[in-house]
């Protein structure tokens, strides 16, 4: 999914992924999926991407999956830049000093992963970033001149750290969520099966930190119902009087985290779904409906949202198999 940005709309951000040899595999799918996902469940696909290395080409990762690259820029265009390292703190390609300022001068967020995080750290950084613990006990060990963060990201203007891994998909989903709805972010986590969403502020597992989705526990409970009365929606009073909490605190909540009210949430989560069973089951349209709270008017609400109806979505996949 290349693409050229000078035919990008304007609400469309781009991220430009910069692999190097021996790449760990782990965390380029951890993005490129929150990205495609995003794009699937998103009325209009809101993200493109494009894959680079130093001087482009085929690069392999560690577990020898090949990705075809661009080479980097003279002058970037993207949104934003991710920087996937491998198993070597001291290779080449993770000197990025001039790269990661060529990005930044034209506006762009710059992420550094694990070994990248760990070289910038050494070379350009200070004393407030974080990458993964391994790479924070080998700077411990040659003396670096700061103490790695053990969160899984730290943000330091126009740089983002990060320990890379698994916490890959928390970072890419605090990002996407910058620019599309909290529901949407959330369905994108569930189709991933990823139960809890970290903030950046988060320490790495070994800590012991209690983790939440939200990182409000009241908030949380009330998305699990939600996501638990899908084809009976709960009313928001009966939510509210079952954790205890009053409709304006609530609706506070929702308005902090997501944007949105807490009946807009709950609409969008539950069409979110039926976008899901509409593109990847053989239920008619009615069934989808009442599958997902909408026993009357489903067609109308569904376009609202997407822009399409249902039925022009299930005919154009048809058409898309068949071809």
């Amino acid at each position: 999914m290349r693409t050229r940005l000078d035919n990008l709309p304007q609400t469309q951000q781009h991220f430009d992924i910069l692999v190097a040899p021996g790449y760990v595999l782990l965390e380029l799918a951890s993005l490129v999926e929150v990205l495609r996902l995003a794009n699937r469940v998103c009325p209009t696909p809101p993200f493109t991407y494009a894959y680079r290395s130093l001087k482009g080409g085929p690069i392999s990762s560690s577990s020898e999956a090949m990705v075809q690259t661009d080479p980097v820029p003279a002058q970037p265009k993207a949104d934003y830049l991710f920087v996937i390292g491998n198993s070597d703190p001291d290779h080449p390609d993770l000197s990025l000093g001039r790269v990661v300022s060529s990005y930044t001068f034209r506006g762009a967020k710059v992420f550094l992963l694990a070994e990248a995080a760990s070289r910038y750290i050494n070379e350009h950084g200070t004393g407030d970033m974080a990458t993964h613990w391994e790479n924070a006990s080998f700077l411990r060990e040659r003396g670096a001149r700061f103490e790695a963060k053990l969160s899984i990201a730290t943000e330091q203007g126009a740089v983002v750290t990060c320990a890379g891994m698994e916490a890959t998909t928390d970072v890419a989903l605090a990002v996407i969520g910058r620019h599309i709805s909290g529901p949407a972010k959330m369905t994108v986590a569930d189709i991933m099966l990823h139960e809890n969403i970290r903030d950046f502020s988060s320490m790495q597992p070994f800590s012991g930190a209690k983790l939440t989705a939200t990182g409000d526990a009241r908030l949380d409970q009330c998305i699990k119902l939600m996501q638990a009365n899908i084809e009976d929606p709960m009313p928001i009073h009966q939510i509210v009087e079952s954790l205890h909490l009053s409709n304006r605190s609530l609706e506070r909540k929702f308005k902090t985290f997501f944007g949105t009210t807490p009946n807009g949430f709950y609409r969008e989560m539950r069409l979110a779904k039926a976008n899901n069973l509409l593109l990847n089951t053989t239920m008619s349209v009615r069934e989808i409906g009442l599958a997902c709270g909408f026993p009357n008017g489903f067609s109308s609400v569904y376009k609202s949202f997407f822009g399409v109806t249902p039925f022009v979505v299930r005919r154009e996949k048809r058409a898309a198999i068949q071809r």
